[in-house]
């Protein structure tokens, strides 16, 4: 990206939000600091009203820029969005959604409509069929208690229960995992933090009180308490890469949480406390998966793979 683009894609930046750190700006264009505060400098010189507060971030002062075209790739990568969020979010998200996405295409060139158009059928997201939730429609009314700091109060059928338990809760954020999204929250009736899958909510009602911010963990701090308080341990493993095409969505199951691409293999990382289980998971894929780390789920595959051999070498 050339100097002019990058000033004008961190004019877009600045407007996108209240205030933007230095470093987010950094980060996002693989800048140093330096290059940063040169670039902010060279807009401010331009005309462009820039406001500064020390320690907190940039932010534009009364100033907008005319409505921004996109180019063709940014207009790909929405439609993939819109049909992830078609089979991944909720009617309250998808509605929402797609009145945007009608407002988004109404300013797009006629190539960028035409590209569009030519692409919609050549693109689907195909998911695997579940039981219908009991709510079709508590996403936007969940993220929006997140941000206003709202109490909700929940109808929810716990896993391996028939009836439900009716909950205070104060949410803290929303986390898409093993092909559902889970609201977090501290429950009002456990006196602590829980789990909620959001399709075995029967009814939500936002009560309209307000919790305390200060006084709540903030998502990424429960994610993080949440591995300790599990005893996770990261796994490292390398697939062949026409094994890992066969993984996909089940690699999520045993906390899959990154991937590497080397050569003929995949460098994969988990986050998981059932070795014997993901053991066995692996068993399916022969000589292709090879195991880096830990030493633990080396030897329980050398116990399957013997616990095997003696099976079929039993007489019947």
């Amino acid at each position: 990206m050339n100097r002019i683009d990058r000033l004008t894609a961190i004019l877009i930046q600045l407007q996108s939000k209240r205030v933007v750190k230095a470093q987010e700006v950094a980060d996002r264009f693989g800048i140093s600091l330096r290059t940063v505060y040169r670039d902010i400098r060279a807009l401010e010189e331009a005309g462009v009203p820039i406001g500064a507060e020390a320690g907190i971030g940039y932010f534009l002062e009364d100033y907008h820029l005319p409505p921004v075209m996109f180019s063709n790739e940014e207009a790909s990568a929405l439609l993939f969005g819109a049909k992830l969020i078609g089979k991944m979010a909720d009617e309250s998200l998808r509605e929402g959604f797609e009145s945007a996405f009608y407002k988004i295409k109404s300013v797009l060139k006629r190539a960028e409509k035409e590209h569009l158009e030519d692409l919609e059928t050549r693109v689907a997201v195909l998911a695997r069929r579940r039981n219908e939730p009991f709510s079709l429609n508590v996403l936007n009314e969940i993220q929006q208690a997140i941000v206003r700091q709202q109490v909700l109060c929940i109808d929810y059928v716990a896993n391996f229960q028939s009836q439900s338990s009716q909950r205070e809760i104060e949410p803290i954020g929303l986390v898409h995992y093993s092909s559902h999204w889970h609201l977090i929250a501290f429950c009002r009736l456990r006196g602590d933090y829980r789990d909620f899958r959001t399709d075995r909510i029967q009814s939500l009602t936002n009560t309209e009180q307000f919790f305390p911010k200060q006084n709540l963990l903030m998502l990424q701090a429960y994610l993080d308490r949440l591995r300790v308080q599990e005893h996770l341990e990261e796994v490292t493993l390398w697939v062949h890469k026409g094994a890992a095409l066969f993984m996909q969505e089940q690699r999520y199951i045993w906390g899959f949480i990154s991937e590497e691409s080397h050569d003929k293999y995949i460098k994969m990382k988990f986050m998981t406390q059932y070795f014997e289980g993901m053991g066995r998971w692996l068993m399916t894929f022969g000589k292709h998966v090879s195991i880096e780390s830990p030493q633990k789920i080396k030897e329980m595959m050398q116990t399957l793979a013997l616990e095997i051999q003696e099976h079929y070498l039993q007489p019947y």
